[in-house]
């Protein structure tokens, strides 16, 4: 599951957020995973790396210290104590798993059509940074589509209700043509409606 949509402003681990990250390459990479390097100067971050917020505090180490509190460079080190191999948070996910389990890709459209995977539509303006929806930064079981796409198109929501469609749509599709024959009915003297 795609727990969480990476938007523009969605922090690191190097506490810069995604759209100060290199995202516009002339040619994608051949090799994966992805690297998208933090572009501000004398940061240490070779690759984003998102990490998830308890509420709007940083998750903590196991050695009790903040997230921001260690080093963005690989292996992640504690920059206040020296008994921490690297950070490392057993902060649980909406999903159910710990944080540590969880990796951050960067995938290109056609690599997530290829496996099956949602992939939201394309944006007009690379200033938009790939945001379609606030639907789409929500985290994947809080998403009410699992695409990140957002509202369904006018045409979808226009077209006929057919027999593959769910039972309440059919149900609550509206007066049928039957429904409308039957009220042109004419109505004798002297009886109610």
């Amino acid at each position: 599951m795609d727990c969480k949509l990476v938007g523009p402003e969605t922090l690191c681990f190097c506490t810069h957020r995604y759209k100060q990250h290199k995202t516009d390459f002339e040619v994608i990479p051949k090799d994966r995973p992805i690297c998208v390097p933090c572009r501000v100067s004398h940061c240490q971050c070779k690759s984003y790396h998102y990490v998830p917020l308890n509420g709007t505090q940083p998750i903590r180490c196991r050695c009790k210290h903040f997230a921001d509190q260690h080093s963005a460079a690989p292996g992640f080190a504690c920059n206040l104590c020296s008994k921490c191999s690297g950070f490392h948070s057993s902060f649980t996910c909406g999903c159910g798993q710990p944080t540590y389990t969880h990796e951050t890709v960067v995938e290109t459209k056609q690599e997530r059509s290829a496996l099956g995977k949602p992939v939201g539509q394309d944006v007009p303006y690379a200033a938009m940074g790939g945001l379609t929806g606030f639907s789409s930064l929500a985290e994947g079981y809080m998403r009410l589509d699992d695409s990140g796409i957002g509202a369904p198109s006018v045409e979808f929501l226009e077209s006929p209700v057919t027999n593959m469609d769910h039972p309440f749509l059919k149900a609550f599709q509206g007066p049928s043509s039957s429904a409308h024959v039957s009220s042109q009915l004419p109505v004798e003297k002297g009886e109610a409606c």
